[in-house]
């Protein structure tokens, strides 16, 4: 059985043959904070990992990043699976590589395994690591681009045999909302929303969407950073918290904040504004300006990195129930 023989006959019929493309570029994601249920979209798991188009052919496998950087040697143990996962000789397909901290998918475990450049010593370094693939592009002399999402993936599974460390990544069909908030309780890094009759393309498209968890903290503002390009005001906020009577710096925000936000911060900003940084531990930004720290936001985020600072952070308003020298970094248990 072909893998083509689980389309349509009317998508068989669609189907031109082409030469492989040879530095594609892998389709990505806008981010909203517009969820939504829909019938007519998909919605996976949010990967948090690195990004890998897997090229197979009469030269082997060869695994590239988004920036088109071959890194077989990084991942020889998903080179080898994929090698036997597939009767196709003539493949391209789109995934993601991850590794877990326990059961959560965790980009600061990878990072010990991606940027190893030797085989042997990336086999041996204790990091497993797993190939999520959610869409292909090519098979065996047809490109499959123009096809709707959901018969791509159906042709992906007929495809490849997917044995670990190779994984096909599932999907469901609606409940976007009630996934997203499931996804969240599991400690996911969010959803990817996808409409499930659009094509692939290689760019950045709205066909497919960022649904992303995001934690809340309360920090204090220490400073700010001159603005760029059209933004006025400021650039982003330094911000930080509270650790045994220390000031420490938690990184920069620059996003989620409205014209009159702006305005409002710039305002507060020259009343407060001092010589030397009020952080306890060193911040290297040569430009920024400093503020006492009295000012308490709430701000949206990822995750803390193993540095201590926020992950994707976002500004989500100023607070006035709670006095600056009160707010600590929180933790589960807290």
């Amino acid at each position: 059985m072909s893998a083509f023989d689980v389309l349509l006959a009317k998508e068989r019929e669609r189907l031109a043959p082409a030469d492989m493309p040879k530095r594609p570029s892998p389709m990505l994601a806008t981010l909203t904070h517009d969820y939504f249920s829909d019938p007519d979209w998909i919605y996976e798991r949010k990967l948090d990992g690195e990004r890998i188009l897997a090229f197979g052919d009469a030269d082997g496998i060869r695994l590239y990043t988004r920036n088109h950087k071959c890194v077989n040697v990084a991942y020889p143990e998903i080179v080898d699976a994929l090698e036997h996962d597939s009767d196709s000789k003539h493949y391209l397909i789109d995934g993601e590589m991850v590794a877990f901290d326990g059961n959560v998918m965790s980009f600061s475990v990878l990072q010990q395994r991606m940027h190893i450049q030797e085989s042997d010593k990336a086999l041996h370094s204790g990091v497993r690591v797993f190939y999520y693939v959610f869409d292909i592009l090519y098979l065996d002399g047809f490109p499959l681009e123009d096809l709707p999402l959901r018969s791509r993936k159906k042709v992906l599974k007929a495809a490849i045999e997917f044995t670990d460390p190779v994984r096909y990544t599932a999907h469901r069909n609606e409940h976007g909302e009630q996934l997203l908030e499931q996804a969240c309780d599991k400690g996911w890094e969010g959803l990817i929303a996808k409409r499930a009759a659009s094509p692939y393309s290689h760019s950045r498209s709205r066909d497919w969407l960022k649904f992303k968890c995001t934690r809340s903290q309360e920090l204090v503002i220490g400073g700010f950073t001159a603005p760029r390009g059209s933004r006025r005001g400021f650039g982003a906020l330094l911000v930080g918290y509270y650790d045994n009577g220390s000031f420490r710096y938690a990184g920069k925000v620059g996003t989620g904040f409205s014209e009159d936000m702006l305005a409002d911060l710039c305002s507060r900003f020259d009343k407060l504004k001092r010589d030397r940084s009020p952080f306890e531990n060193i911040v290297r930004e040569n430009a920024a300006t400093w503020i006492e720290p009295r000012l308490v936001g709430e701000f949206g985020f990822t995750e803390w990195t193993n540095s201590g600072k926020l992950r994707h952070p976002r500004f989500l308003g100023l607070r006035r129930d709670k006095e600056a020298t009160d707010v600590v970094r929180e933790t589960p248990e807290s």
